[in-house]
């Protein structure tokens, strides 16, 4: 099944509960290396969009084009800009779309991802949220060529961002403070990694969750 743009407010509102459940997470793993604010700037943003969408209806797409709004305008700090280019380009990919499958969904992630690149230089293996939001991207992809629903294109899309988050602690850091350790950024997930996968995680449980809902309705 595909999941519908227009009932995306829950899966909006997962995204936020999880950002603010893994807020004192996102900063410990931000302190080590970094300077500790990304689950505070993280969590003051998605908060504030939660708040913002809590009384009126809006899709998925709507959605995530306030909260990259909101992250880009209203948030310090380098996240702000990076996670905001990425929602608002993924919202443009895919505000024309009813239905939402495996192979438009893996179009929203490659517009998120390319304008993420176009605005910073990280690349796989920088130890960026680029080792998460790749590979994630490739396995919705390789999941939709090879004719998968959405809800297994999903899975397959957060053990990819998991294992891509993992793959960062082995890195060396390339950009942001975390850069100026050298080696010493070895042995430490990187945050923005991190939050990523958080944020893909929550958005495939909540598309699973919708669609088995529908499901379940259309079987009474």
């Amino acid at each position: 099944m595909t999941f519908r743009n227009m009932e995306g407010k829950p899966v909006l509102q997962k995204m936020v509960a999880a950002i603010q459940e893994n807020k004192a997470y996102l900063g410990e793993v931000d302190g080590l290396i970094g300077d500790g604010d990304h689950g505070m700037n993280m969590n003051k943003g998605f908060t504030m969009f939660g708040e913002r969408i809590a009384g009126r209806e809006v899709s998925f797409t709507e959605g995530l084009d306030e909260l990259g709004t909101l992250l880009f305008t209203e948030i310090g700090g380098s996240m702000g800009p990076i996670y905001g280019t990425v929602f608002t380009d993924m919202a443009e990919a895919g505000a024309s779309l009813d239905e939402i499958d495996a192979a438009s969904f893996a179009t929203m992630l490659e517009a998120g991802l390319n304008g993420l690149c176009e605005i910073v230089d990280a690349r796989v293996g920088d130890k960026t949220l680029v080792d998460t939001l790749s590979p994630a991207l490739d396995a919705v992809r390789k999941a939709a060529d090879e004719g998968k629903e959405l809800t297994a294109a999903l899975l397959d899309m957060k053990e990819a961002a998991a294992i891509g988050r993992d793959s960062t602690k082995e890195l060396v850091a390339k950009f942001g403070r975390s850069s100026r350790l050298g080696e010493r950024s070895r042995g430490v997930l990187d945050a923005g990694a991190t939050s990523c996968c958080i944020i893909l995680t929550a958005i495939a449980d909540g598309i699973v969750e919708r669609i088995s809902s529908c499901t379940s309705r259309m079987q009474r």
